[in-house]
């Protein structure tokens, strides 16, 4: 065998080695090859739905996510702004419009190659990049207009998507809009965001 050939043959080997299939064959996990997952159900006072986060693409962004859902933040707060043909956001205001306070803001993870697609979630933020604290969105349509480096040189920070109920947030982008103070597109009648749980 010529050293061409060797060094190829210990590159597929080592390749190999480092698959699913090759773990498996070791004694190893299936699960430990398969990406983490962690879903957490909302129940609103327009239904159900449920959302599977991916640490493994998006770790400060989901761990940040993820403080809030267990601390109980998300309960009391609305939908306030619902767009029908781009996204509804949520996690931030209370039923009388008021914002939470919250902790400090989170760097930006939008280049882990998850992409605004319809049904996704992201963070909300403001035109700072790192700015991002308790608010969220869910794309209703795909918006790769959001996808990094767009709009702005640096997108939006996607990080899970609805896996079931994605008939609830189609009631929420339907929902009648109004105007509130400065602030467009709020719910005529608050969307409230009654508890969230994570679920097995």
């Amino acid at each position: 065998m010529t050293v061409s050939r060797r060094i190829v043959l210990a590159g597929l080997m080592a390749a190999a080695a480092l698959s699913p299939l090759a773990a498996m064959a070791q004694g190893a996990s299936p699960a430990a090859a398969t990406p983490k997952t962690e879903r957490v159900q909302f129940v609103t006072s327009a239904g159900k739905f449920t959302l599977e986060v991916y640490p493994d693409a998006a770790p400060k962004t989901v761990a940040n996510f993820m403080e809030y859902v267990k601390s109980g933040f998300y309960a009391g707060t609305i939908f306030h702004r619902v767009i029908s043909g781009f996204m509804v956001q949520g996690g931030g205001f209370d039923r009388d419009m008021k914002e939470k306070p919250t902790r400090a803001p989170i760097p930006l993870e939008s280049q882990n190659g998850l992409k605004n697609k319809a049904g996704t979630v992201a963070m909300a933020r403001t035109s700072n990049p790192n700015s991002a604290t308790a608010q969220f969105f869910v794309n209703v349509v795909d918006n790769p207009n959001l996808d990094y480096p767009q709009p702005d040189g640096n997108g939006y920070a996607v990080f899970g998507k609805v896996v079931e109920g994605m008939d609830t947030i189609d009631k929420i982008k339907s929902v009648p809009t109004t105007a509130y103070g400065a602030m467009r597109n709020v719910p005529a009648a608050p969307v409230v965001i009654e508890s969230v749980t994570v679920v097995k």
